[in-house]
């Protein structure tokens, strides 16, 4: 299944894609894709449903049909730096002996098509475009093993990141990372049993119709199930927890000499079976 959020920002409804490509309306069977809908008894509730008997929501989506971030309130928004080893030799740094983990704030949350604020005093805003891992199934010291059974489902995310803030001003990367719009979710939540190997899956990232990242998920350093059984160690994971597993090379830190956004480009990236996301980067 392809689950998804459409409306306005703010009062999005609970949808899924129909295999023609349209959104069908799921407000009559539960009141948002987030929390215990996306536990394995509420995935399974969904996939007995008659698609077709659906309302059918007019519009196309990420055309006349905005979508919002396919999963609603976000309790945990965990991201992996350094994650790709081709990623950590274009930054010159060694691949790291454990996963190092920041969070974006979840007001950093947006459409996969909304636009992307450049902070006021930002000097070197950049892209990222990574797998994103939804929790559906909570739990602790999650065995490795076990870990591919607590996932609800896939996204796109775009680690959106402003280096200025994160690298040149002291303290945690947090403050580069979690400003508002860095964290666009989408288009829709792709049901683990759609997605064969998330480590072998293709991800790309243009900017103004130039091609900066084009990599797979088979050079990740820690793998998702490796991320999901570390992570479990020093927080539960719960329901509509939000994994980003960090990204391949082609960030606009690593290119020579750097290069960064700017108001009124336009970001297109995507990941093999997951879909695409388009945003225009506008002043804060």
């Amino acid at each position: 299944m392809k689950l998804l959020r459409y409306g306005p920002p703010g009062q999005e409804k609970p949808g899924l894609l129909d295999a023609q490509g349209r959104v069908r309306d799921l407000s009559s069977v539960l009141d948002d894709i987030a929390g215990d809908a996306l536990s394995p008894s509420g995935l399974a509730r969904l996939a007995a449903l008659d698609v077709d008997a659906l309302p059918l929501v007019p519009g196309t989506p990420q055309q006349d049909l905005r979508l919002g971030p396919c999963v609603g309130r976000v309790g945990k928004f965990i991201c992996i730096g350094l994650n790709y080893s081709d990623h950590a030799a274009e930054a010159g740094m060694p691949a790291p002996p454990e996963p190092i983990v920041f969070s974006k704030w979840t007001s950093a949350i947006c459409g996969p098509d909304d636009a992307i604020e450049i902070p006021r005093g930002a000097l070197k805003t950049d892209w990222e475009v990574e797998l994103g891992v939804v929790i559906g199934k909570g739990g602790r010291y999650i065995a490795e093993a076990d870990a591919l059974a607590h996932v609800a489902g896939y996204c796109i995310t775009n680690d959106i990141s402003e280096r200025h803030f994160q690298l040149e001003r002291s303290g945690t990367w947090d403050k580069g990372k979690g400003c508002d719009t860095f964290g666009p979710l989408g288009p829709w939540l792709v049901t683990a049993d759609e997605v064969r190997d998330p480590q072998a899956l293709r991800l790309w990232l243009d900017v103004d119709g130039k091609r900066y990242q084009s990599g797979t998920t088979a050079t990740m350093i820690f793998t998702v199930p490796v991320l999901i059984s570390y992570l479990s160690r020093f927080m539960s994971l719960q329901p509509g927890d939000v994994i980003s597993t960090g990204t391949p090379p082609g960030v606009g830190m690593g290119q020579k000499p750097p290069v960064y956004l700017r108001p009124g480009q336009t970001m297109r990236l995507g990941i093999d079976g997951l879909g695409e996301q388009t945003q225009v980067t506008v002043q804060a």
